[in-house]
């Protein structure tokens, strides 16, 4: 059986975590599947979504792997992660994830790495390193804690709390939140949409923008400005631009709201 499925649908890629007797549980090998799944649609594709069969998005790290690493072996698998949810995060191609059931541990690491968060009404968003007597290695500490803060992913990771798909929607964990079962149909949607955009405008909002969020002010709008000026001269730009002054650009179609 596949741990990853990958379909291609136009200029849209779903990858699938696809073990879901194990609650999706983030797995060695099932990490390496979807590397390799998010290495051939950032080539092909103009955007992606990933979601989980079964139950659950992911129930986080594979734990009966975790318990067996040494200190160096944990410190090289944590940077493998790092390095792996960088590909989404700051790839070539938007993502959107598309969340159901629990949202946990690993599994909350990786939809932070997206950059679009849809989650239905049964998700649910824990971080329960503390009770298993580990930290969080996935690159937690600065994906998940700049969406919510630090002050509330430490209320998490001290206490236990689970919050629901409306509670992690307050907290910035997710953008949309939608019926359940519609997750996926919505992420789909967003996805379609990023996907008619023009590539390179795409590719600075993913890898400019949480840049320019580490910078000074100064430095900041400085950047700003030259990453505005590189998109307007490309020649899809000034195309668009041509089409939106002459009427033939299509009329805006936005994602309808932010909750159900």
């Amino acid at each position: 059986m596949e741990l990853v499925t990958l379909e291609i649908d136009g200029e849209i890629a779903l990858i699938g975590l696809n073990r879901s007797k194990k609650r999706n549980a983030l797995s060695d090998t099932l990490i390496d599947a979807l590397a390799s799944a998010v290495d051939t649609v950032s080539t092909n594709c103009r955007a992606a979504v990933i979601y989980g069969h079964g139950k659950h998005f992911s129930a986080g790290l594979d734990l009966a792997e975790h318990v067996e690493r040494d200190m160096i072996d944990t410190i090289e698998h944590s940077r493998g992660w790092h390095a792996m949810f960088d590909r989404i995060r700051r790839g070539k191609i938007p993502f959107i994830s598309a969340l159901h059931g629990g949202v946990i541990g690993g599994g909350l690491e990786l939809a932070a790495a997206t950059h679009v968060r849809v989650a239905d009404t049964t998700a649910m968003f824990a971080l329960p390193e503390g009770q298993r007597g580990i930290f969080v290695g996935g690159s937690g500490s600065v994906g998940v804690a700049r969406l919510m803060g630090a002050a509330n992913m430490a209320d998490l990771m001290l206490t236990g709390r689970v919050l629901s798909a409306e509670e992690g929607h307050a907290r910035n964990l997710c953008q949309y939140v939608v019926e359940e079962g519609a997750a996926l149909a919505k992420a789909k949607e967003l996805a379609s949409l990023a996907a008619q955009n023009a590539p390179l405008s795409n590719f600075a909002i993913i890898n400019a923008l949480p840049r320019i969020q580490d910078m000074s002010h100064e430095d900041g709008l400085f950047v700003e400005s030259l990453i505005a000026s590189i998109t307007s001269e490309s020649e899809d730009a000034k195309q668009r631009l041509r089409d939106f002054l002459e009427g033939r650009a299509k009329k805006l179609m936005p994602a309808q709201g932010g909750k159900r």
